[in-house]
């Protein structure tokens, strides 16, 4: 996938896909009783063909926010939509996410099958969506692990392992891709270079993301918008618009402008 040209983000009237309208989710701790409320009353909307990152301290909700809109947890007040094929919202029920929004989510663990190969790994996710298995051969070349399919999980590099759970992810052809700090367990090196490679395949084929992190300068270099929460329960303290065209490049000084300006924010 080399060679690819400049993509500009998404216009400000992309329609939106993902909107959390007034969205309430309390926990209650199993060992005392008590109540945390993480959201109360949160708004916030991905547009279509977006990539938005959500930043903030340990406990201010990030994952729960990806889980919410992933429909592994459901909110106890207001309303998540997303887009149907005609663009027009629905609210998400429980199920319907998967059922007619076909997500890719990669979490912090690459959290594949150890017993079958990485090969079978990709074809499981694209049988369970209904598409041709043969897609996992372009979908692990795609990645660099077109050498490795036949191997098994655990004989695999930690990084390695997370370009299989990043090919199994865009397998599907996803309409949404949710990434759970993917690149957060890896070292600074191993990091750095599956950044860009989640930044080629963006730029081959854009899709709409929620991406979550608490790295800074990881949302100014992969995001077109980034929200920084605070607080319990959270609130958005600030948002940035990155406004740089992809591919970018690491060491670009307004990439490291915007982490300036996301740092101060998270204070």
């Amino acid at each position: 996938m080399n060679g690819a040209e400049a993509t500009q983000a998404p216009a400000a009237g992309a329609q939106p896909y993902v909107v959390l309208d007034g969205v309430g989710k309390v926990f209650t701790s199993t060992r005392t009783g008590e109540r945390e409320t993480v959201f109360e009353d949160f708004t916030l909307t991905v547009r279509q063909g977006e990539l938005v990152a959500v930043v903030g301290a340990s406990g201010t909700g990030k994952t729960t926010l990806l889980h919410l809109v992933a429909g592994l947890e459901e909110p106890d007040s207001g309303e998540i939509r997303l887009a149907d094929g005609t663009g027009r919202q629905r609210i998400r029920s429980p199920g319907a996410g998967s059922a007619r929004n076909r997500l890719g989510v990669v979490f912090q663990q690459p959290r594949l099958l150890d017993w079958i190969s990485v090969r079978r790994n990709v074809e499981l996710a694209l049988t369970s969506a209904g598409l041709d298995p043969a897609g996992a051969a372009r979908a692990l070349a795609d990645v660099g692990l077109a050498e490795y399919a036949d191997r098994y999980p655990s004989v695999l590099s930690g990084g390695q392992r997370q370009r299989a759970a990043v090919a199994r992810a865009f397998a599907v052809e996803p309409e949404l891709i949710l990434l759970d700090e993917p690149f957060s367990a890896l070292d600074q090196l191993t990091a750095r270079r599956l950044r860009l490679l989640l930044q080629e395949l963006w730029t081959a084929r854009p899709r709409t993301g929620l991406l979550v992190t608490h790295n800074p300068l990881e949302a100014a270099f992969l995001a077109d918008r980034v929200i920084v929460l605070d607080g319990r329960p959270a609130r958005v303290r600030a948002e940035f618009t990155v406004g740089l065209p992809r591919p970018r490049s690491p060491e670009d000084p307004q990439i490291f402008a915007r982490h300036n300006e996301i740092l101060a924010a998270l204070g």
